[in-house]
């Protein structure tokens, strides 16, 4: 850490995410995140190997700096960016915000001959798995006991059909900065390769919930905005529980089978949005944290 910040800090106060502590440079020229939790070190690769890519695509991501693995584990030195979040505190911020989605994936989920289904934007598998086998290889193994698990496995298989794409893995507000106009893109170590709903269903998803978890009523999620992005019930479905998996180890049993199979069965983007909207206000109110 001493070396780390010699060359690159000094830093100020640690932020301890769930998965990440970072620690912003004093003079905000740069930012420390070491990973935490699960795969460190796969995501710090998976994350180096994504950025340089997407900026030799033409991107607009933070410069990488300096990474590595030492005692204070697995670490990545990257150059600030300039701009404010996207927002989501009224209608039309969020409207702002859908529109860089769609401005970005345009870009981002381009077509390309013998892409398969996996993390990170390089590699691969030496046999090709399908695409709903690599969603659900993304809940732990108790969620195969569930009573829910054979309805959205059947349901997920609609997603097979569909061309495999580059992913950004973890879209929302916080990771979309904004610099008079420019858009610029953080957070990569979640990227993947696989249908491009995720990437929608991920931007539908954290709105719902973090608006919910503000305090929004449920009547006022704008679900009329968001059907501008083209999810569906079973990727939704899929993400809810992907959240509660990774939540205390009793929420994963707060679903019900009757919720998935009602989630799943949503074809249109706002009638799906409608039934998350219930789903998350429900697991609030029992006690579900954020």
């Amino acid at each position: 850490m001493r070396e780390i910040e010699l060359r690159h800090g000094p830093f100020g106060r640690a932020t301890i995410r769930p998965y990440s502590k970072t620690w912003r440079a004093v003079d905000n020229s740069s930012l420390l995140k070491v990973y935490t939790g699960i795969d460190p070190e796969g995501r710090r690769k998976r994350e180096a190997e994504t950025i340089q890519r997407a900026a030799r695509w033409g991107l607009s991501v933070p410069p990488l700096l300096a990474t590595g693995s030492s005692e204070v584990g697995s670490w990545t030195v990257f150059r600030m960016l300039p701009g404010v979040p996207c927002g989501m505190r009224s209608g039309r911020a969020i409207e702002e915000y859908i529109g860089h989605v769609l401005g970005l994936t345009r870009r981002l989920h381009r077509p390309t001959a013998g892409l398969t289904p996996g993390t990170g934007w390089t590699g691969g598998r030496s046999r090709p798995v399908l695409q709903h086998h690599f969603l659900l290889d993304q809940l732990s193994p108790r969620c195969r006991l569930r009573p829910w698990w054979a309805a959205l496995s059947e349901a997920l298989q609609l997603l097979d059909s569909q061309p495999v794409v580059h992913l950004h893995g973890n879209l929302k507000p916080e990771h979309l900065l904004v610099d008079n106009g420019k858009l610029h893109v953080v957070d990569w170590e979640a990227s993947a390769r696989g249908p491009a709903v995720v990437d929608y269903t991920d931007v539908a998803f954290h709105l719902v919930r973090d608006l919910l978890y503000e305090g929004v009523p449920p009547g006022r999620v704008p679900v009329g905005l968001m059907a501008r992005l083209p999810f569906s019930g079973p990727a939704l479905a899929w993400r809810l529980l992907l959240w509660l998996d990774r939540r205390r180890p009793q929420d994963i049993d707060l679903i019900t089978v009757r919720e998935i199979r009602d989630l799943t069965a949503e074809e249109q983007a706002s009638a799906a949005c409608a039934s998350l909207t219930r789903a998350v206000s429900l697991l609030r109110s029992t006690g579900v944290p954020r």
